[in-house]
Order: structure tokens, then C-alpha cells, then sequence
């Protein structure tokens, strides 16, 4: 394709993990520039670890192209949709249109860092215009350091700084319309990616709690800001209550931005208590934590921060693992979280400790098992927050909990789903037994378990293990390391 004299030479606009026009700093550039836009998005070689992270996101990634197709189409513009090396892709591309410059907005992820820096390289060598954009983060974790200039290892000095910074700049709107070129290039089906599962299709329940896309991100801050924020700074410890935001998958492919959602948080000072915005702003800013240990620390998704847990006895026992990634553990708020991950790709915040810490210090099972059971059935997995998160628990990570805080699941049950709701909702085999068992069904008498129509180890397993024992062994195993240091 060849332009004429008088139309400028187009811009490559390279979509990833921003997949939005609203607050997008490479789409504002693009705009500002008044030539010819290409929207692309490349699916990307899994080897590179730049795409969605597992099964459960690319379902998720489906519906986003989708909806950003068609947000495109309102603008007078289209998504093009290649596959294959990035590099590869976007000279063919230059190639085929006669652009002379690529814009994107950066990853923070090991692999996508390697791959943009060659990328940029690459094209700066060729004379092509290369600029990459902030945006997918509060603040750039090459910036943002201590008072020694050294990058933060600690949570609370990273939000200190946070919170006495100034606050981040105003989100960049969308442009009203989008120039575009003579004549478009060839675009990939996205059909023909089959990103959706098919049979089985295991994401059936999926839109009943889920719709992708950036207009529906949206929708849920302004939901949350109406409703559940206020509460939230006690409310989002109970999975039974809709007290969260939902926005972690959208924030995961970029559907809205970090900015977007504190800016969404300004103003509320005087309309509702002021712990309730401190608290939900430290979750972002605990996201921006976990950036900050992976830019550090790029191997944060497989190797322990501290080296002192590389010799931590972990046991392998498939069958114990099997129990757990199914949700037939014995224990009620451990499965229900197991189930809710597997039937809507999500799990509760608060679950998501209880089950981590089950698998790793009552069954000493690797974290990175957990991990990757998580990267693969989250629909909002993130390399930053799944790793770091993980090792959080495990207690070998960056500021992480001690070792010896193992959760007790039939009191972290109890505490809260005090009225078993939520497992209810989730093992529905139990749904029929009292308050008082729901969450230690192996304690109820006979009598009771056949009124509610449960028989342990036919309808709804017995303790897979013991957890006054297996809390004892986990913390014999952590001894053992102290001992040999």
C-alpha cells in the first residue's frame, strides 16, 4: 500500500494488555499526531509470555477484542488482528501500509520488557519512530523510589510515598474519532484464534457473573462507587457480600486504567468515611507493589525472593493436589473457593488466602503449584499480583507474612461466612446442614448429617487431612530451615 502525496504516512498503534481508548497515552499520541491510525493487536507466541496467561484470560481476551472492535468501528477506525512474532509482525505491517512509526503503552512483565526493548531497537535502527507510554501503572516503577534511591522492598514506605505524592494526573479521555487510512491491511478471524473453549465448554457460567470490554468496566466502578464502596473497608472481608470492586480482570487487560479508578475515588472525602477510600486506594497501590517486586525480582513467578526457602521440603503428592484444585478437600470454605474459581474464573480475596495457605502449609505443596493452577483458571491473572501474591502467603517473598500465620479453614470459615452462605452457594451438597456444622460438616453427629442428607465420604469428602497435625508439620518444616541456616 502506497499513500498519496498529500495524506500523511500512518501510525502503528500497537494494543496489548491496554485494550481501551479511554485514559490510553499511545492512542492520545496516536490522535494528537494527525496522521492515519492502524489499530493492531498480535497474538503474540505464548513462549513469550506477553499474551493472556492461561485458559480462563483467553476467554476473557475474546470478548475484549470484540468490544474493542466494535468501539472502534463508532470511531470511524478498525482493529487489525495478526499473529506471530511481534517484531516479524509489525515490519510486514510498515511494509504494507507505509507507516513510519509505532506507538504502545509499556509492560512491566519480564518477557514483555525483552520483547519491546528489542522491538524498539530494532525499528529505531530501520528509522521507523518508536515510542512507548506510561499509563498501565500509577506510578513507573523505575521512577518511583526511596529516599536513597533505591526501589521499594517494603509495602507500607511504598504507600507512604503514595499517599504524600502527588496524586496521579487526570485520565486522558477518549478522542471523539480516529483518523484512518486510504486502504486497510489484512486482519486475522478472531474466530480463527479459538480462544473460547469448546467442548467442553467450561466457561458456560462465565457471562453469568462477566462481561468483558471496556464500556462494562466502566459500568462496574461506577456501580461500586454508588454502592459498595462505602463499607468496603470492612465489607470486602466477607465472600458472601457484594462488596467488592470486580474490576481486578478489566485492570488486568487494561480495560481501564489504574488512574481511571483513583480518579473515580477523588471527591468522596465528605460523602462517605474517609477508611473506606484509603482502604480500597491501597489495594491499587498493593498492585503497584507487586509491579514494583517484578520489575525488581523478574524471575518473582518462579524462583523464591528469598533464597532461604530453596530448600524448603516440599512435598509432591498429585492426589492431594487433585483434592485441592477440585475443591474436595473435606473443609467447606476451601472447596467453595476451589468451585467459584472454577465455575466463574474469579475467587474471592479473602479466599484466595484461606485456599493458598491450605495448599501450602497444611498439604506443603510449592507455591509455584498454586500458582499455576491460578495463571491458568483467573480471568484476572497478572504476573505481578499472582506471583507476588503466592509468595506472600508462602512467606518467601517481599515483605511477606510470616510463615507461622497458618490459617485455621474451619475458623477463617466461621469468621467469615459466619452463616455459611457462601459455601451454600458453592457445595451445594451441604446447603441442607445448620449453621453450626456448615463449615466442620466432620463434626456433626449422625443424626444431623442424615437430616440434611449428607454422607461423609459419599456425598461430600472427609478431611483429606488433619489441620492441628498438618500445621504442626508445616511449622516443624519451617524449624528445620532455621536449623540448617
Amino acid at each position: 500500500m502506497t499513500t498519496s502525496k498529500e495524506e500523511p504516512h500512518p501510525i502503528l498503534l500497537w494494543f496489548r494488555k491496554d485494550l481501551r481508548l479511554d485514559d490510553n497515552h499511545a492512542l492520545h499520541a496516536a490522535a494528537i499526531s494527525d496522521r492515519p491510525i492502524i489499530p493492531v493487536y498480535i497474538r503474540e507466541p505464548e513462549a513469550k509470555g506477553c499474551g493472556p496467561l492461561g485458559a480462563a484470560q483467553e476467554w476473557w481476551l475474546h470478548h475484549s477484542l470484540a468490544a474493542l472492535q466494535e468501539s472502534l468501528d463508532r470511531l470511524g477506525s478498525k482493529l487489525i488482528l495478526r499473529e506471530g512474532d511481534a517484531l516479524t509482525v509489525l515490519e510486514a505491517l510498515l511494509a504494507e501500509t507505509d507507516a513510519e512509526a509505532v506507538v504502545w503503552n509499556r509492560r512491566y512483565d519480564p518477557a514483555g520488557i525483552a520483547v519491546d526493548t528489542h522491538i524498539k531497537t530494532a525499528l529505531r535502527n530501520k528509522g521507523i519512530e518508536a515510542n512507548s507510554f506510561a499509563g498501565q501503572l500509577l506510578h513507573e516503577p523505575s521512577r518511583l523510589r526511596t529516599g536513597s534511591g533505591t526501589p521499594y522492598k517494603t509495602y507500607t514506605p511504598l504507600w507512604r510515598a503514595l499517599e504524600q505524592s502527588d496524586e496521579p494526573p487526570f485520565p486522558i479521555d477518549a478522542p471523539a474519532k480516529l483518523a484512518a487510512p486510504q486502504r486497510w491491511p489484512q486482519s486475522d478471524k478472531l474466530d480463527s484464534w479459538s480462544l473460547l473453549p469448546s467442548k467442553p465448554n467450561w466457561a458456560c457460567d462465565f457471562p453469568d457473573m462477566w462481561t468483558p470490554g471496556e464500556a462494562a468496566a466502566h459500568e462496574k466502578l461506577e456501580e461500586f462507587i454508588d454502592a459498595a464502596i462505602d463499607g468496603y473497608a470492612v465489607d470486602r472481608d466477607f465472600p458472601d457480600k457484594p462488596a467488592t470492586s470486580l474490576l481486578s480482570p478489566h485492570l488486568a487487560l487494561g480495560e481501564i486504567s489504574p488512574a481511571r479508578v483513583w480518579h473515580a475515588t477523588r471527591g468522596l472525602s465528605g460523602k462517605i468515611p474517609t477508611d473506606n477510600i484509603v482502604r480500597f486506594r491501597k489495594e491499587l497501590a498493593w498492585r503497584e507493589f507487586c509491579y514494583h517486586q517484578l520489575f525488581q525480582f523478574p524471575k518473582l513467578g518462579y524462583a523464591n525472593w528469598s533464597d532461604r526457602y530453596d530448600d524448603f521440603p516440599w512435598r509432591e503428592d498429585p492426589r492431594l493436589f487433585d483434592s485441592w484444585r477440585r475443591g474436595q478437600t473435606g473443609y467447606p470454605i476451601v472447596d467453595a473457593g476451589m468451585r467459584q474459581l472454577w465455575r466463574h474464573g474469579w475467587m474471592h480475596n479473602r479466599v484466595r488466602m484461606i485456599v493458598a495457605s491450605f495448599l501450602i502449609k497444611d498439604l506443603l505443596i510449592d507455591w509455584r503449584e498454586g500458582e499455576a493452577w491460578f495463571r491458568d483458571t483467573l480471568v484476572d491473572a497478572d504476573p505481578a499480583a499472582n506471583a507476588a501474591n503466592w509468595q506472600w502467603v508462602a512467606g518467601s517473598g517481599a515483605d511477606a507474612s510470616p510463615f507461622f500465620r497458618i490459617f485455621n479453614p474451619v475458623l477463617q470459615g466461621e469468621k467469615f461466612d459466619r452463616d455459611g452462605h457462601y459455601v451454600r452457594t458453592f457445595v451445594p451438597e451441604l446447603a441442607a446442614l445448620d449453621r453450626k456444622y456448615i463449615h466442620r460438616p466432620f463434626e456433626a453427629p449422625d443424626d444431623v448429617l442424615k437430616c440434611a442428607g449428607i454422607e461423609l465420604g459419599t456425598h461430600y469428602p472427609r478431611p483429606i487431612i488433619d489441620h492441628a497435625a498438618a500445621r504442626q508439620r508445616a511449622l516443624d518444616a519451617h524449624a528445620s530451615l532455621k536449623r540448617d541456616e
